[in-house]
C-alpha cells in the first residue's frame, strides 16, 4: 500500500509477542504488586495458564468432553462385555417423536436382567450401561442432564418425563376412553 508503513514495535509472530509478554508476566509475579498480600503465591492453574499458547487456548480440551454421571459402584471395579454393549446398541433411542419410551425402556430391563455381576447391584449396571442405548439428541439430552440421573430410579424417571410426554400419556387415555366395538368385532378387532 503506498504511503503506509508498519510502527516501529510491529511484530509479525502473535506467539512471540506472547511469550516476551508472559515472561514479563511471570518475572513480575514473583514481586508481589503492593495491593497483594506478601504471601500470595499464584494458584497450580494460573501457572499452567502463563505457560500455554495461545493455540493451546482455542484447542477443544479432553476435560470438557461430556461423560456419564459418576456411578457409584462402592469401591467394586467391574467390566460390561462387549457382547451385552452390542446387544443394547442393536435397538438405540433416538429421541424421536415416533418413538417408544417405555418400549425402549422395556427392552432395554429385559437385557439387563439378563447379567448378574457379582457385588455390583442391578442398578448400577443399569446406569452404566444405559447410555449405550441412546444416540442423537436422546444422548446429548442425558450428557446435558447427568446431574440429575445419578441412581436408576432418577433415570428412567427423567428419561420418561423427557421422551414420554403427558401429550402423549393424554392421547392414549383418549383412546382408551373412546374404545368401541361393534357386534361382529373381537376385542382385538375393535378400535
Amino acid at each position: 500500500m503506498p504511503g503506509f508503513s508498519l510502527p516501529e514495535n510491529y511484530i509479525s509472530d502473535p506467539e512471540a509477542l506472547l511469550r516476551t509478554r508472559r515472561s514479563r508476566t511471570v518475572s513480575s509475579s514473583a514481586t508481589p504488586p503492593t495491593s497483594e498480600p506478601a504471601g500470595t503465591a499464584p494458584t497450580p492453574n494460573e501457572l499452567m495458564a502463563a505457560e500455554k499458547t495461545l493455540r493451546e487456548f482455542s484447542v477443544p480440551a479432553v476435560t470438557n468432553v461430556a461423560t456419564g454421571p459418576a456411578v457409584d459402584t462402592a469401591g467394586k471395579n467391574f467390566e460390561l462385555r462387549t457382547g451385552l454393549i452390542t446387544m443394547v446398541q442393536a435397538s438405540p433411542f433416538c429421541g424421536l417423536p415416533s418413538e417408544d419410551a417405555n418400549a425402549h425402556l422395556q427392552h432395554f430391563l429385559e437385557l439387563c436382567d439378563t447379567i448378574v455381576i457379582k457385588d455390583i447391584t442391578p442398578d448400577v449396571i443399569r446406569l452404566r450401561l444405559f447410555p449405550f442405548s441412546l444416540v442423537g439428541k436422546a444422548k446429548r439430552w442425558f450428557y446435558q442432564d447427568k446431574e440429575a440421573v445419578t441412581t436408576w430410579a432418577k433415570c428412567s424417571a427423567a428419561f420418561l418425563a423427557k421422551f414420554f410426554p403427558i401429550s402423549k400419556t393424554n392421547a392414549l387415555r383418549g383412546r382408551i376412553a373412546s374404545f368401541q366395538q361393534n357386534a361382529n368385532e373381537t376385542i382385538s378387532e375393535a378400535s
